[in-house]
């Protein structure tokens, strides 16, 4: 049973770069040998911090350091960077607690800035159990998740059909519970007659 969809938007680089993840910079390994305890100097984590940003604003290039190729390719990944947050960002607003946050793939432009060139949003479809009316306005709320942003790709309008079919499920249990529920009541009414006003007290 499918339980969680992705909206996915593809990852296009620009400019002929390749995506490249969000890593984590470790701490340099020291190939001198270990120091006596009494001479030993402990590694601050705050310097290499320090070191990592300084490593990131040395990439970073100024406008006028890019040739015209450079920054037209900036301001593609700009324009594509907007593009992907706003989708996926509809996705998860509209999906509320049923959906995940958008998680993104990256590519590095030629001014040393990360852009976000593809993304994806994950959302439960599961059918919540033993409550068809609560799993029906689930799936409209899926359904209106997976439509959201101005052009849905085709995975969302695959899991838009899939809350679609969840939905119709659901529906129908809802219906047959509704009628069992109607013939108990019947069945009651039958053995014990219609309930009508009856006299409490008779003066005397």
């Amino acid at each position: 049973m499918l339980t969680t969809s992705i909206f996915p938007v593809e990852a296009t680089p620009q400019g002929g770069g390749r995506p490249v993840a969000v890593e984590a910079v470790a701490p340099p390994s020291d190939p001198r040998p270990a120091a006596r305890p009494e001479t030993a100097r402990p590694v601050a984590p705050v310097r290499t911090v320090e070191q990592g940003s300084a490593a990131r604003a040395a990439l970073e290039r100024s406008a006028s350091d890019l040739s015209p190729e450079e920054q037209e390719v900036v301001e593609q990944l700009k324009a594509r960077d907007r593009e992907v947050r706003t989708h996926e960002q509809a996705h998860a607003a509209v999906g509320g607690e049923f959906a995940g946050s958008p998680t993104y793939t990256y590519q590095t432009g030629p001014d040393g800035n990360q852009y976000a060139i593809g993304g994806q949003v994950a959302i439960d479809v599961a059918p919540i159990p033993d409550d068809p009316e609560a799993t029906i306005q689930k799936m409209d709320v899926v359904k209106r998740a997976a439509l959201a942003p101005a052009a849905p790709s085709s995975q969302a309008r695959r899991v838009a059909a899939l809350a679609d079919q969840q939905r119709q499920v659901a529906l129908a249990d809802l219906l047959a519970l509704r009628a069992a529920a109607r013939a108990i009541e019947q069945g009651a009414e039958a053995q014990t007659g219609p309930i009508g006003p009856v006299l409490m007290d008779r003066a005397a």
